[in-house]
């Protein structure tokens, strides 16, 4: 059952789920003539610990929040068969979670790449259809040359990888690419290069995330390594048996099959292939002020699709004028796929050592863009792993808490 505005406020003044009160400021926000004052609401509000949601959720992507994060306000702000949407999917939480509560899954994003890692997992296929179509591919002949990949991957481990690549284009370009295929690919972008004896590349840093050749490198001589022969056949079943172990094992999948997904590859202030008024709910995290470079961060994973990373106009904002706007322009097209009544959860953080704070410049804009202010969530956690790898010490630098304001759009009289 979705709550009403007040339920919500009501739900989070007597939250203690983990054994804690929420506690209160008031923050007063302004925009031109108008003014208004909304309740910050501090607590822990899901769980930090790692690996809490299903299987299907476990791709590395850096920057992304957990879904624990979404099904919070899924579970709240939405009913199943609601269509529930992000306009900066990523790697696809949001939309996925939505799917696997039983809602209309409805994403986007301006990487292609985003699509890649979502689309499969909304039609998982079996470990036996993957394992029978990954023995009739042959892995042994590669035509394109990347010599300078080696610093990666020992040479025969680069010319299956290769190999696959140009299987799966081929595919691809004679329009024979299936869910199957889609699964393939899925789990071999996220197999490409990290920090243990299941990726294919000698061992990298960050987890998953590409550093450079020349970085590569460097590392290498550190550590005093060179690339070891790996066949990638078995990582890609080994982690595919890992991500399907939740979707095999739970009952009532049926339901997911004909939710009517909907995947859109658009700026996300002009997301055309969403529909206008059928959206419930929204949960989604722009990009922050130049804290990642995600095409720094996936050029490896573009390569493999072959993607040319250059021309993605992904959000790289470095003044707060600019990233005020685009957040705007984003709000209003919110606004426009909203249905009456629906709700809007847009996630931010605190950067620039804590001095910036970004919802109180997503508040202004909201209303700017049609929406009514409901409150702010601040979910305060330690930091996880991942976050500390990227050198982030909770209350220090970087995204230090999940600052969540969520708004409304207004119900005709």
């Amino acid at each position: 059952m979705v709550l009403t505005k007040n339920e919500f406020i009501s739900s989070i003044e007597s939250f203690d789920g983990f054994g804690t009160k929420t506690r209160f400021e008031e923050f007063k926000w302004a925009t031109g003539s108008r003014s208004g004052r909304i309740l910050k609401a501090f607590n822990e509000y899901w769980t930090s610990a790692q690996r809490q949601g299903h299987s299907l959720h476990e791709i590395s992507y850096r920057a992304c929040f957990k879904p624990q994060l979404p099904g919070f306000f899924i579970s709240r702000l939405a009913s199943p068969g609601d269509a529930v949407y992000d306009p900066f999917m990523g790697r696809g939480t949001t939309p996925l979670e939505a799917f696997l509560r039983g809602c209309r899954p409805l994403g986007n994003d301006i990487n292609p790449l985003s699509r890649a890692l979502l689309e499969p997992r909304l039609t998982p296929p079996t470990l036996d259809n993957i394992a029978e179509r990954l023995d009739s591919i042959d892995l042994t002949k590669a035509k394109e040359s990347f010599p300078s990949l080696e610093v990666f991957f020992h040479s025969t481990t680069l010319r299956q990888i290769i190999a696959l690549k140009e299987y799966l284009l081929k595919r691809e370009q004679t329009g024979a690419l299936d869910q199957v295929d889609r699964w393939i690919r899925m789990v071999a972008i996220n197999r490409l290069t990290g920090h243990s004896p299941g990726f294919f590349s000698v061992y990298s840093l960050p987890p998953n995330q590409a550093v450079s050749i020349e970085a590569q490198a460097k590392i290498n001589k550190i550590r005093q390594q060179t690339p070891e022969p790996k066949d990638i056949v078995p990582r890609i079943l080994r982690r595919s048996k890992s991500l399907l172990k939740d979707w095999t094992a739970s009952a009532g999948n049926d339901h997911c099959l004909d939710l009517n997904a909907t995947l859109t590859t658009e700026e996300a202030h002009a997301a055309t292939g969403i529909p206008s008024g059928v959206t419930q709910l929204v949960v989604t995290s722009p990009p922050f002020l130049d804290v990642v470079d995600y095409q720094a961060d996936n050029w490896m994973r573009c390569w493999f699709l072959n993607i040319d990373s250059s021309t993605i106009n992904i959000a790289q904002l470095k003044r707060v004028e600019d990233w005020r706007l685009m957040v705007t322009n984003v709000l209003k097209d919110l606004h426009r796929v909203l249905r009456p009544g629906g709700y809007v959860a847009f996630e931010v953080g605190e950067i620039r050592n804590g001095t910036l704070l970004l919802e109180e410049l997503v508040l202004p804009a909201g209303v700017e863009a049609g929406l009514i202010p409901v409150i702010v969530l601040i979910n305060v956690q330690e930091f996880t792993k991942t976050a500390n790898t990227w050198g982030i010490d909770n209350q220090t630098d970087g995204t230090n808490t999940n600052r969540i304001v969520v708004f409304q759009k207004k119900q005709p009289a």
